[in-house]
Formats: C-alpha cells, sequence, structure tokens
C-alpha cells in the first residue's frame, strides 16, 4: 500500500521468509567497512539470528548466487575473520582479476550456495526456493535492478523493502561522483514504485524522502530506525600502539567533498599562525580517499603540518579506528550534509566530545550532546578545539558545563522495529 509516507499500513506479521541482498558485503575482504557497510553486517546479522527462515541473494560476475541461512552464517564468519577465506575457482580466475578480493568471496559463496544461475533464471531460481510471501530486503543498493525487482515480485506475495540511507546524491549531487549520482536517482525512482517498504535512519531522512518522492507520485510506506551502535567498537585495546601523542583530535570517514576536511585543514593553519605547529593538538584525519578531492589531497601532501600535528591514516581496522577514538580530546566533524552521521554517534557512545555543524539530523540524534558550529563560524571551531584539547573530558565540555549525556541507540532498538515489519 502507498501513501504520504506515513507508516499506518505497515502489518506488523512476521514474513514467510526474507531474503537479504549480499553484493556489497562480497567486497569488504580485505578493506575496512564504511558506514552504510557498518549497516549491511548489522543486517546480516540480525537477519540471520532470527527465527523467521533467511536467504542470502548476491550478484556475481558469473551470475546470481543464492545462499541459506547455515551459507550465511559461514559467510559472516568469513567476514567477521573467524573463518579464513578459501581460494579462488576456475570461475573466479576466468572472470576477476588476480588483485580482486572477490575471486575469492564468490568463490566461497558458490561453494556455500544453494543454487545459482544466469541472469535470465533468476525469477525461476527464486520461486523454485522461496515461499510464497518472501520479503527481499536491500540495504546496500547494490543489486537492485528491475530485473531484481521483477524475479521477487514474480515470487507468489513477494515484497520489498528498501534501506534509504540519505538523499544527499539528490540535494548535493556536486558533492557526489557523477555516476553514482545519476545511477541513485534511477534506484530512488525504483525504489518508489516498486517497494512495499522504506527504511530510513532518521526523520530527517524521512522528510527528504517524501519531499522529493512525492513530486513523482505516491510514495510507499516509511518506517523510521535510528542506526544502532555496536557495543564494543569502540572499547580500548590495550595492545594497540598509540598512533599519535595526545591530545589531538580525529575526523572519521570517507575523504570527500561534502565531509569538507578542507575546513579542517583551515583551521589548523589559521591556528599555526598563531602558534607553532609542534604546540598545536593534532589533527588525525581516518578514512580512505574518495572522490572529487584531487586538490585536498595535493594539499594534504603539501602541508608543512604533515607529520607534525596533521596526520592521515587510510586503512584503519575496527581495532585500531576504536583505539584512536576513545583516546581522542574530540572527534570533528564538519560535515555539509548526513542522512545519520555514524561517526560522531560512535563517538558519544564512548563517552568522547563531539564538535559538528549544526545540521538538523545531528539535532535529532545526539540532542545536546555534541558542541555544535556552524562551519561558516571557524573562530568558534577554534575554540572548542583548544578548550577541549585542555579539558577533562569526563568532566566538563568545552563551555565549563558538565557533558551531557548521551542514550546510545542499539541495534537491538533498530530491529525491533525494522523487524516487526519487512
Amino acid at each position: 500500500m502507498h501513501g504520504d509516507g506515513i507508516n499506518p499500513a505497515i502489518t506488523t506479521a512476521d514474513p514467510s521468509a526474507r531474503l537479504i541482498e549480499l553484493t556489497r558485503v562480497l567486497a569488504l575482504k580485505g578493506r575496512p567497512p564504511t558506514g552504510v557497510d557498518r549497516v549491511c553486517l548489522a543486517y546480516l546479522r540480525a537477519v540471520v539470528s532470527d527465527v523467521v527462515p533467511a536467504w542470502g541473494l548476491a550478484r556475481t560476475k558469473a551470475g546470481y548466487v543464492l545462499v541459506n541461512k547455515e551459507g550465511m552464517n559461514a559467510l559472516l564468519a568469513r567476514l567477521e575473520g573467524r573463518t579464513p577465506w578459501g581460494e579462488s575457482d576456475w570461475i573466479s580466475r576466468v572472470t576477476r582479476d588476480a588483485e580482486n578480493p572477490r575471486r575469492e568471496t564468490e568463490a566461497d559463496l558458490r561453494r556455500l550456495r544453494t543454487a545459482r544461475c544466469t541472469r535470465s533464471f533468476l525469477g525461476r531460481m527464486l520461486r523454485r526456493y522461496l515461499p510464497s510471501g518472501t520479503v527481499y530486503i536491500n540495504v546496500d543498493h547494490a543489486n537492485f535492478s528491475q530485473r531484481v525487482v521483477n524475479a521477487v515480485k514474480s515470487i507468489p506475495h513477494g515484497k520489498i523493502s528498501v534501506f534509504l540511507h540519505d538523499t544527499i546524491p539528490l540535494d548535493l549531487p556536486d558533492f557526489e561522483a557523477s555516476k553514482p549520482s545519476l545511477e541513485f536517482a534511477r534506484l530512488f525512482e525504483r525504489a518508489r514504485r516498486n517497494a512495499d517498504v522504506l527504511i530510513v535512519n532518521s526523520e530527517v531522512t524521512r522528510q527528504d524522502v517524501i519531499r522529493h518522492m512525492s513530486r513523482a507520485g505516491d510514495v510507499p510506506e516509511i518506517v523510521v530506525a535510528h542506526l544502532g551502535v555496536e557495543g564494543d567498537l569502540f572499547q580500548i585495546v590495550n595492545n594497540q600502539p598509540n598512533l599519535v601523542s595526545a591530545p589531538y583530535f580525529v575526523a572519521v570517514g570517507t575523504i570527500s567533498p561534502r565531509k569538507n576536511h578542507g575546513f579542517l585543514l583551515d583551521i589548523w593553519d589559521r591556528m599555526a599562525k598563531e602558534q607553532t605547529a609542534e604546540s598545536l593538538p593534532h589533527l588525525v584525519i581516518a578514512g580512505r580517499r574518495g572522490w572529487k578531492s584531487d586538490e585536498l589531497f595535493a594539499r594534504l601532501g603539501n602541508s608543512p603540518l604533515r607529520g607534525v600535528c596533521v596526520h592521515e591514516f587510510n586503512s584503519l581496522d575496527d581495532a585500531a579506528l576504536g583505539h584512536l577514538v576513545a583516546g581522542a580530546s574530540g572527534l570533528v566533524f564538519p560535515s555539509i550534509a548526513e542522512g545519520f552521521g555514524l561517526p560522531p554517534v560512535e563517538a558519544a557512545a564512548a563517552g568522547v566530545p563531539v564538535v559538528c555543524n549544526d545540521l538538523p539530523v545531528m539535532r535529532e540524534i545526539l540532542g545536546e550532546y555534541p558542541i555544535y558550529a556552524s562551519v561558516t563560524d571557524s573562530y568558534s571551531w577554534i575554540q572548542a578545539i583548544r578548550t577541549l584539547a585542555q579539558a577533562d573530558r569526563d568532566v566538563q565540555d568545552a563551555n565549563g558545563r558538565p557533558q551531557a549525556r548521551f542514550e546510545v541507540p542499539t541495534w537491538e532498538a533498530h530491529f525491533n522495529t525494522v523487524l516487526r515489519v519487512t
């Protein structure tokens, strides 16, 4: 049923089975997960641990692969490092470059499969193995094609749920890579036309989705569920080395225009004009290099502060990142736009001070916990950074007040909402 974005018609009965999209997680071998990757992994864990029968679908270079719950548990063990990946098979060696990590992940998925098929026979495969009333859940957008939509809808009473993380490619296309922005626009319309339920991570995202979709026609029912934080994500690991000396501030996330790392470099350059670089708090940029940022990368590489008080790490694992964030004087987050903003939420969950741009979604999720400062007001950022660098974060915030308490969102609460309706 479609409506105006309010969801009174969403049913709460368990489906006969769930089919979760796995294509994106197959690319996680050998690289740290992004925020969206973490959400995909959380959904995989939730689906395999629930009592409802579950299956996983992935698009590979050689067609589609279907795995049952046992196969997904085995895949999860590999993704979490509890089981080693196997060797590539002959199909991967023919269809994938030698350096492509999907050679091993796709080969293992084929070994774990219940069934596989070429593109033309996807609907037939799903109808053969999945019961009437199966709900397909797409969190990663990697395989949400019209072919998949048609195949799922060919299952008797088959339904579709799609997670929309934000509408930033529509709102700020200049900040995104051009091809992904166009692909997102097509995916967004496909979701509007075909999804039975849309899952979003915030009320801000819900309003953005309604604003865009209502221009084209009916809007599917929408359920809002804040993302959870993994309880042990930022626990200090004693055997982790200190990457930089305190005090330091950390910026976590893909280095891209929207994340506004250039603003942070401006701040550190400005502070360096007023005091020696050696006396400045350190800035640690932790995230892989993204798109449309060649000028920023050149600036990072040529900065006289690099290696003195500005540092860049592109491939930290969870343990190293957790240790880094837990020891920081604060997390700095000058992002221009967010659908949720997982790094500051994770930092707040660990009791780390947060300085962030004053975005509505930050107010929705974090309440009064952060120090809010507009990215048009660099003076306020500098004041907050200098004060936090000297402050005892367990007692005071940068304004001398007791630091606000933060109620940590949990994945349990998220899935108590989502799995009731999908």
